[in-house]
């Protein structure tokens, strides 16, 4: 009768709020000393079973975060990823049908991943003791003698039994502040919510009492191979029920071992307090922080962040993600209350924790949102699915906004749903691409066979000029339609004609012009590479290849500075710097932009001086990245000074783009981007960010989906979406 340790990783922590967000929850964090409680908990029950014994049952979200805290510990899990949260009886069931599926006798010790108990010596000796209880068949809880009335903890009336372990009476709710009292001097135990159980015997109870569990639980983990521990979809199945409603209250077989060992679930900030160190004023201070006069605080403050306390007690001072909370200890259960309420109003950054731990956790929560949030938003929403093509915008609340439609959001939309094509999305992006392409091809090509830049909400042409800068982004989208669905219409033929259709657009001095006022320029250029690239790297002809040479030459020769390795926007017809402040202009958004594409043109082509230029491309756009911030700014000058201190969305997707390609940093880049993605409506974003670091309150532009896609495609490239060191569910 082997002994199993499982780990349930469930929960939000919405109480720990700043610090603890629904992507990065409290178990994963380092309340109380340098370890996360999560690897706390993994290091006090290892040794209660062999090496390879050890469960972990968590959210989806948070495989990769527990295989790197695993990896920094030394320790090896089975780790059962839930495809969706269903409250503990599922997740026990399912860690005990793994369990029975390896060895029929093996008993469960079921504990919470997020309990302080600093004396793992005690735990380990009281969970033996309740497993020979529970080879005898009994399902032994944890009662933890209190140390006074507390309404945070449910209670357990014990019976009377002739050893250690006793019959449970009764299971009862969270009390008053009287009742509780009353259950003290009664002989009430705090419920830990710890089990220990034969893996047999709970699913025999759950057989009898709650049988959709026990089923949903046995075919999730069915279909796995020994050790690999994979929940399947019919997981979701399972009623969403805890344990103690599903089990505890109704079986025969309740048992409790009292035991009076330090234990909490620090399910407020006033448990921490309490379990932490502290100063000789009972400080206990984790951050930069000043005390003067303040004595019974707790202040938890990021790197970068000076917090002063003067004159105060008994208050929690917590600064995390941009958020800053201040309570008295003694109200810390209500500040669930205040989270709810900031959520309804949308000001609760309930996107991504802050900041991400790991970028493969960075990774994970990019390609959940892109999948189940953006993707579907813009295709219900933001597509005319009666008049045809893709709307310009939507309000941070996801109502379509209605605006004469340019190209480039036709282009840009369809190169997105191909792009979800490619990564594998599971909705409806052939359609959605679809939609977009054959809309641009029947409104907007012009008799010579380049594309108009604007039609009306009708379709009717509203802009006749063919821009450089569209041209590039249709041949783009035609690239990446043809890789992902080949054969519908003749994309690669429409491609070799609008490239024909192009050469009127040809510069004696080598090179394009551009429409408008700034005819000579480095932006439209960049994009008819990054297109022809595209065409290039999926089959298409030597032309294309060709073209990307010639553009990549007179980036080199040209557009970048050879002293100083930074590129600049506008040229005038000899591509020498445009006069004026025009020629002064460096955007850090296109330095790492280009950075990414010559990257990528160093790895086709071996071309090591091609490398090295995106090298010193990448450092200049790091000049352009405002540390209070967090934040790649708009526009610099050619001496480097600030331009324009705003912040828009896209660069922050390039600069993220460029340090995945080039190795460098890539969590910075990831933080910044994600704090745009923080709309009421999940899968919108923000578009500019203050040099005051207030957002604009605008509509969401659907051309920064292109830049989003591009950058969630790249952080597709990192290990943990194609697996990791753990035996994670996949």
């Amino acid at each position: 009768m082997a002994i199993y340790p499982v780990i349930m990783c469930g929960g939000a922590g919405s109480r720990l709020w700043p610090a603890s967000r629904p992507a990065h929850p409290k178990q994963f964090l380092p309340l109380v000393g340098a370890r996360s409680m999560f690897q706390e908990t993994v290091l006090r029950v290892a040794d209660l079973g062999e090496a390879g014994d050890l469960v972990v049952v968590a959210g989806v979200a948070h495989g990769e975060l527990i295989a790197a805290q695993l990896a920094e510990i030394g320790v090896s899990a089975t780790v059962l990823l839930e495809p969706e949260p269903r409250d503990s009886a599922p997740a026990m069931a399912a860690a005990c049908a793994w369990i029975a599926g390896r060895d029929s006798e093996g008993v469960a010790v079921v504990v919470a991943a997020d309990h302080h108990m600093p004396d793992g010596a005690a735990f380990r000796s009281a969970a033996l003791t309740a497993v020979d209880a529970a080879r005898e068949g009994q399902i032994v809880t944890l009662g933890m003698r209190p140390d006074g009335p507390s309404t945070a903890y449910g209670y357990i009336s014990p019976g009377q039994g002739p050893g250690p372990v006793r019959p449970v009476l009764a299971f009862v709710e969270k009390p008053d502040a009287a009742t509780a009292q009353a259950y003290i001097e009664a002989g009430y135990l705090w419920n830990s919510g710890n089990f220990v159980v034969g893996a047999e015997v709970l699913l025999a109870e759950l057989d009898a009492f709650a049988p959709a569990i026990a089923q949903a639980a046995r075919a999730a983990v069915g279909s796995c191979a020994l050790g690999q521990g994979a929940l399947a979809e019919s997981f979701r199945t399972a009623p969403k029920i805890s344990i103690d409603y599903a089990v505890m209250e109704k079986t025969q077989r309740a048992a409790v071992l009292p035991v009076d060992f330090a234990w909490s679930d620090l399910g407020a900030w006033d448990a921490v307090w309490q379990a932490s160190d502290k100063d000789e004023a009972g400080n206990a201070v984790r951050g930069d922080a000043l005390m003067v006069g303040a004595s019974d605080c707790l202040v938890r403050a990021p790197a970068g962040l000076q917090v002063t306390l003067v004159g105060v007690k008994d208050i929690a001072v917590v600064a995390d993600g941009g958020q800053v909370l201040v309570c008295d200890l003694a109200s810390s259960q209500q500040v669930k209350t205040a989270v709810d309420q900031l959520k309804a109003k949308g000001r609760e950054a309930v996107a991504p924790a802050a900041p991400f731990q790991t970028l493969s956790q960075a990774a994970v929560w990019f390609d959940q949102w892109l999948k189940t949030s953006a993707l579907p938003l813009w295709w219900t929403l933001g597509a005319d699915h009666v008049g045809g093509g893709f709307r310009e915008a939507l309000t941070p609340e996801g109502a379509p906004v209605e605006a004469p439609r340019r190209s480039r959001v036709q282009t840009r939309q369809t190169f997105v749903y191909a792009t979800a094509g490619l990564m594998g999305w599971q909705g409806p992006w052939r359609q959605a691409a679809w939609h977009g392409m054959d809309y641009f091809l029947a409104r907007y090509r012009r008799p010579d066979g380049l594309f108009r830049a604007v039609v009306s909400n009708d379709g009717e042409p509203l802009d006749e000029t063919a821009a450089l800068y569209d041209q590039a982004f249709a041949l783009l989208a035609m690239a990446t339609l043809n890789q992902a669905d080949p054969g519908h219409t003749d994309l690669a033929g429409e491609g070799q004609r609008l490239l024909a259709a192009l050469q009127v657009m040809r510069h004696p001095a080598g090179g394009f012009r551009e429409a408008g006022d700034h005819p000579f320029q480095a932006n439209a250029h960049m994009h008819l590479l990054e297109a022809a690239m595209a065409w290039a790297e999926s089959g298409g002809g030597l032309e294309w290849q060709a073209l990307a040479a010639e553009i990549v030459e007179l980036a080199l020769s040209r557009f970048i500075d050879v002293e100083g390795g930074f590129l600049r926007e506008f040229f005038d017809e000899t591509w020498a710097p445009a006069p004026g402040d025009d020629g002064r202009l460096i955007e850090p958004g296109h330095q790492f932009e280009w950075a990414w594409l010559l990257a990528r043109w160093a790895a086709r082509t071996d071309d090591a001086d091609c490398g090295q230029a995106a090298r010193r491309l990448y450092a200049a756009g790091l000049r352009g990245i405002d540390a209070k911030r967090g934040v790649a700014i708009n526009a610099l000058n050619d001496d480097f000074t600030v331009r324009d201190a705003n912040a828009r969305l896209w660069p922050q997707t390039e600069w993220l783009k460029a340090a995945l390609i080039l190795e460098q940093d890539a969590l910075a880049p990831a933080q910044a981007l994600a704090r745009y993605l923080e709309t009421p409506a999940r899968g919108g974003w923000r578009d500019r960010l203050g040099a005051a670091g207030a957002f604009v309150e605008e509509p969401s532009p659907a051309s920064s989906f292109y830049h989003i896609a591009a950058a969630s495609l790249g952080l597709a490239g990192v290990g943990v979406l194609k697996g990791s060191r753990t035996n994670a569910c996949k």
